[in-house]
């Protein structure tokens, strides 16, 4: 007679992990994130099991990606994927906690910024538990201030370097993202970044597009055929 632990090996055997999994505050940002990954690993076949916003019209923001990361359901991820990425603008790391300003009301650099919301997603949502067992396994897609502002390399030269109101300069370029953000065009804006050679030479001119490839570098990932 099969016991559990034999179907348990059949079901993982049969089911391999995915590679990524992913928690965004939207369609959109999770369009951008793809082409990223596909660009970074040359590989079209790259495929992130989106966790949150699920699909196509489910309700998204920065509050339900909080929300994901505090729940039950978040330490399960790793049963079944090898690496989650949560991804979070930081024009709202205020409502956090977290300022954008100094103690001497000075704008803080990305990097540092960057490093600020991670510890309070790690300290207030994840919990110190949970991500002392999974920290290598976490990609943290902060962007500073909003995703718009990686898209600026291939788009805006000019402001390449931007991180302060990039929604309005990128719809300087493509006016059709004024009237609201469809995912569609989110695609098409960030294709370029499929290209390996396009995305390897632009990632640096934007510092939180550059922490977050320098944060896949770390991990030395290496794609499964499955992902």
């Amino acid at each position: 007679m099969a016991t559990l632990e034999d179907f348990l090996i059949t079901f993982n055997m049969n089911n391999p992990k995915n590679t990524f999994a992913g928690i965004a505050e939207g369609i959109t940002d999770q369009k951008v994130i793809n082409n990223i990954l596909v660009g970074y690993f040359n590989d079209r076949d790259i495929n992130v099991n989106w966790l949150q916003p699920a699909r196509i019209g489910k309700s998204g923001g920065h509050g339900n990606v909080t929300n994901y990361c505090r729940s039950q359901k978040f330490k399960a991820v790793f049963d079944r994927n090898e690496y989650v990425i949560i991804h979070i603008d930081a024009d709202i790391s205020p409502e956090l906690g977290v300022p954008h300003q100094d103690e001497n009301d000075q704008l803080i650099s990305p990097d540092r910024l960057i490093e600020r919301v991670i510890n309070k997603l790690r300290e207030k949502f994840i919990g110190e538990d949970i991500y002392s067992q999974y920290a290598d396994k976490i990609i943290f897609a902060i962007a500073v201030h909003t995703i718009e502002c990686w898209l600026l390399p291939l788009h805006c030269q000019e402001a390449r370097s931007e991180t302060i109101d990039c929604h309005t300069i990128l719809s300087k370029v493509f006016p059709e993202i004024k009237q609201g953000k469809d995912y569609k065009d989110y695609q098409k804006i960030s294709m370029e970044y499929a290209n390996n050679s396009s995305l390897l030479k632009l990632y640096p001119e934007n510092p939180s597009l550059k922490n977050f490839i320098e944060q896949l570098a770390s991990r030395n990932i290496q794609i499964s055929e499955e992902s």
